[in-house]
C-alpha cells in the first residue's frame, strides 16, 4: 500500500479533477439562453449541448476504464485531463453552434479517459477501513464542482459572457496536469498483458449511440428504428463478451455480484431522475421567473451545496454501516422533491423551490458517496477500472437519460423553435410533465436500491449472488 503522502497526493489530484467536469457540466446549463440568443439556437440544439458532451463521454468511457486496468490508470487520466483542456480553450474561439456542439463531444472523449480512472485510482490507494472517507470527500469535490457551476457560471455569463465559463477550466485544468506529471509517481495496471478488445468496443460504442441518440429523436419513427436497433446489437455485444478471454466488459460482474449489479441500476435510475431538473429550472428561473442568469445561479447553487455538506458524512457513515441502506434513504427524499417539483408553476413562491432543492441536495448527497463504496468494494483489484468505467456510464447514461426524456417532452410541447413568450405555459407544462416522469422513475429507483440486501456489501466478493 502506497505510504500516506502518496494518497494525499492522489486524493488532491482526484479533488481537482472531480471538481472540473461537473463544473463545466453546470456551469453549462445556466449559459444556455445566452448561447441560444447568440446563435440563434432552438430548444433542441440547447438539449444538444449538454447531451454532446454526455454521449461522447458515456460511449468511450468502458473502453478507457479497460485501457486503463491494461496500459496504466495514471497514463489515461493524465491523458484525458489534457484533452479536456484543449478542448476548453478552442471552445473559446467556436463560431457557431455546431462548432460548440462538436467541441463538447472533443470534451466528452477526454472526460471519459477523467471519470474512467479518477475513482479507480483513488481506491488503487486508499485501504478498505478509509475508502468511504475519500470516496465521499471525492464526491464533495463533484458536488463543490456543480455548486460552483451555476453561481460562477451565472456570474461569468453575466459579466464576460459564455466564453469566459471554460476559460476558467484551463488554468485548472493544467495545474492538475503538472500535479500528475511531477508527483503522482508509481502506476496502476493491473491487467497488464491482457488484449484489449477493440471490436467490442466499436460494438458497444455503436450500440450506445445508437440508442441514446435514437432516444433523442423520440418520438420520431426514426428514434424507436435506432432505439430497437441499439437493443438488439446490445444483446449481441453482451453474448459476444461471455465468450471472449478478454472481454471489454467484465458482463459476469452483473451476473454473479448482486450488489455490483444492483448498486448500478440504482445509480442509472438515480442520475436518470435527477440530472434534467438543473436543465429545467435554469430555464424556468430565467424564463418564466424573468431572473437574470446570475440570480438564476444563486438560487440553483442551493442542490449542490447541501450535497457538499452532506456527502463526506454520508461518505464516513457507509464505512461503518451498511452503504446501501443509506443509498436508499438519499433515493427516497430524492423523490419526494421530485414529486413536489411537479406541482412547480409561474406563482410558485422562490422559498418553496429553495425549500425543494435543499431536499433534493440532502437526498442526492446520501445516495451518491455510499452507493459508489458499495460499488467499489464489492469487486476485486484488477477489476477497478472496468468498476470505476460502469459506474461513470451508468452516471452518464442515466444522465443522458434525463435529457432525452427532457427533449422528447420540448420537443411534444414546443417543438425546434426557440423558446418565446407565448411559448412560456407550453414550456410549463412540458417542465411538470417531466418532473413526474422522473419523480416515478425515482420511486422505481428505492427497488434497486434496496433489493442488493439480499447479500453481504463488504469486500470484494461478499455481493456474488448464489
Amino acid at each position: 500500500m502506497p505510504p500516506s503522502d502518496a494518497r494525499n497526493v492522489a486524493l488532491f489530484i482526484a479533488i481537482l479533477a472531480g471538481f472540473l467536469t461537473p463544473f463545466d457540466l453546470s456551469a453549462v446549463n445556466i449559459a444556455l439562453p445566452t448561447l441560444a440568443q447568440e446563435f440563434s439556437m432552438d430548444a433542441i440544439q440547447m438539449g444538444w449541448v449538454s447531451t454532446a458532451y454526455l454521449l461522447a463521454s458515456a460511449v468511450f468511457l468502458v473502453p478507457f476504464g479497460r485501457i486503463a486496468d491494461i496500459y496504466g490508470r495514471k497514463r489515461v487520466f493524465a491523458t484525458g485531463l489534457s484533452i479536456f483542456t484543449l478542448a476548453s480553450f478552442l471552445m473559446i474561439l467556436a463560431p457557431s453552434a455546431l462548432v460548440v456542439i462538436l467541441l463538447r463531444v472533443l470534451q466528452g472523449f477526454g472526460s471519459a479517459m477523467i471519470f474512467g480512472t479518477a475513482v479507480a485510482i483513488l481506491t488503487s490507494v486508499t485501504p478498505p477501513e478509509n475508502r468511504g472517507k475519500a470516496l465521499g470527500i471525492y464526491t464533495t469535490a463533484v458536488y463543490f464542482g456543480l455548486s460552483m457551476g451555476p453561481f460562477l457560471g451565472g456570474i461569468l455569463t453575466g459579466l464576460f459572457g459564455w466564453r469566459s465559463i471554460f476559460a476558467v477550466n484551463i488554468p485548472v485544468g493544467l495545474f492538475a496536469v503538472a500535479l500528475i506529471l511531477l508527483f503522482l509517481k508509481g502506476e496502476w495496471a493491473d491487467c497488464c498483458g491482457e488484449r484489449f478488445d477493440l471490436g467490442g468496443a466499436i460494438q458497444y460504442g455503436l450500440t450506445l449511440t445508437c440508442m441514446m441518440y435514437g432516444f433523442s429523436l423520440l418520438p420520431d419513427r426514426g428514434g424507436f428504428i435506432l432505439v430497437i436497433a441499439g437493443a438488439v446489437m446490445l444483446a449481441i455485444f453482451v453474448a459476444r463478451e461471455f465468450r471472449i478471454s478478454y472481454p471489454l466488459w467484465n458482463i459476469r460482474l452483473f451476473s454473479k455480484n448482486r450488489v455490483f449489479l444492483f448498486s448500478n441500476l440504482a445509480a442509472l435510475i438515480n442520475y436518470g431522475a435527477t440530472f434534467a431538473v438543473t436543465f429545467f429550472l435554469s430555464l424556468y428561473l430565467q424564463y418564466i421567473k424573468g431572473f437574470s442568469p446570475e440570480y438564476a445561479g444563486m438560487i440553483l447553487v442551493v442542490q449542490p451545496v447541501v450535497m457538499t455538506l452532506v456527502s463526506p458524512a454520508a461518505g464516513r457513515l457507509s464505512d461503518r454501516i451498511e452503504p446501501g441502506k443509506i443509498a436508499s434513504a438519499g433515493m427516497a427524499l430524492s423523490a419526494l422533491s421530485l414529486v413536489l417539483l411537479t406541482f412547480t408553476g409561474s406563482d410558485t413562491p422562490l422559498l418553496t423551490l429553495i425549500g425543494i432543492l435543499v431536499v433534493l441536495g440532502i437526498g442526492l448527497g446520501l445516495f451518491s458517496s455510499p452507493n459508489t463504496n458499495a460499488i467499489m468494494g464489492s469487486v476485486e483489484r484488477n477489476s477497478y477500472g472496468v468498476a470505476s468505467g460502469t459506474l461513470g456510464t451508468m452516471r452518464l447514461a442515466g444522465q443522458m437519460l434525463s435529457m432525452g426524456i427532457a427533449m422528447m417532452l420540448l420537443a411534444i410541447f414546443i417543438g425546434s423553435v426557440q423558446i418565446t413568450p407565448e411559448l412560456y405555459p407550453a414550456f410549463l407544462e412540458g417542465m411538470q410533465i417531466s418532473m413526474g416522469v422522473f419523480a416515478a422513475l425515482c420511486i422505481a429507483g428505492i427497488f434497486f436500491s434496496l433489493v442488493r440486501y439480499h447479500g453481504r456489501e463488504r469486500g470484494g466478493t461478499g455481493g456474488r449472488l448464489p
